[in-house]
């Protein structure tokens, strides 16, 4: 028998699911072995530089049952479920954990739900960050933009007049375009590369993002951030983060982001609760290790 941890990530949606991912796996893999099996067969390349001891990419979920055996265990990172898939997951796992973001979804039968909304037997309610980011650090970044690790259509660049006049630090993403940067020089005061992803969301006193996690990540480390909701993003994140007081732009224009970025600077965010130990623990006990 063996773990499995498969999350959906990639270009076209983003890295959000990926850090969690990391999170979780990191503590895990001190005391089991457990294989990461990504979407995207660069992040599972690029896994090991996150601490990952293996990581196998995936073309498509349903190829899942290629690499693991029937009976092995999983937890499920990904929105790509339907009554059909859940079915046969929880047929060929002998124990299915799935992690949703969905305030409305529902827990099967024959499945473990982690949550930061739902509640009730076999569901763990909980959010898990990053241990390094509740490590709080001097906020030498005023005032930052992290637009998210996709960006196919370059719709940063297209709405980019938007943020001039606000003297914003940027943090690139993982997947823009060579020399995408240069058309967006003139836009920000700086332009910090993926490599600095860890130091700029924890550094930001204010950071405005469309990245769920980073959002997260920010409010841990002890900075405002502002959710920046893009059209093309799940707007699963929206109650959570009115639970914590945290400004939400749903229409990007200049008015809204300066009404949010004055909601900031005086705002009093609520603590989120850390729960990594709680889930961790959930899922030692469900996978009876």
């Amino acid at each position: 028998m063996r773990y499995f941890y498969y999350v959906h990530t990639g270009h076209r949606i983003g890295l959000d699911r990926f850090h969690r991912a990391v999170a979780i796996v990191n503590e895990l893999q001190k005391e089991i072995d457990i294989t990461l099996l990504c979407s995207d067969f660069r992040i599972a390349a690029e896994a090991k530089e996150y601490g990952i001891k293996r990581a196998v990419g995936v073309d498509l979920v349903r190829n899942i049952p290629q690499i693991a055996h029937h009976g092995d265990k999983i937890i499920f990172d990904s929105a790509e479920i339907n009554p059909t898939l859940l079915a046969d997951m929880t047929q060929f796992f002998s124990t299915f954990i799935r992690i949703s973001d969905n305030p409305s979804d529902m827990k099967h039968e024959k499945e473990f739900l982690l949550s930061p909304y739902l509640e009730g037997e076999g569901i763990c309610k909980g959010i898990v960050i990053g241990e390094r980011y509740y490590e709080q650090q001097p906020k030498t970044i005023p005032l930052a933009l992290f637009f998210g690790d996709d960006d196919y259509e370059k719709d940063l660049e297209k709405n980019q007049s938007v943020f001039k006049p606000f003297n914003m630090e940027l943090l690139m993403g993982f997947y823009h375009f060579l020399g995408y940067e240069n058309s967006l020089k003139e836009s920000f005061t700086a332009i910090h590369e993926c490599e600095e992803y860890d130091e700029v969301i924890r550094k930001s006193e204010i950071l405005v993002s469309a990245s769920p996690q980073a959002v997260l990540q920010n409010l841990i480390s002890g900075g405002k951030p502002i959710y920046l909701q893009r059209a093309d993003y799940t707007n699963d994140f929206i109650p959570l983060f009115e639970s914590f007081s945290i400004p939400i732009i749903k229409e990007l224009s200049q008015a809204q982001l300066m009404q949010a970025i004055n909601k900031a600077s005086s705002n009093s965010y609520h603590t989120v609760e850390k729960s990594n130990t709680k889930v961790i623990v959930y899922i030692r006990k469900t996978f009876d290790l």
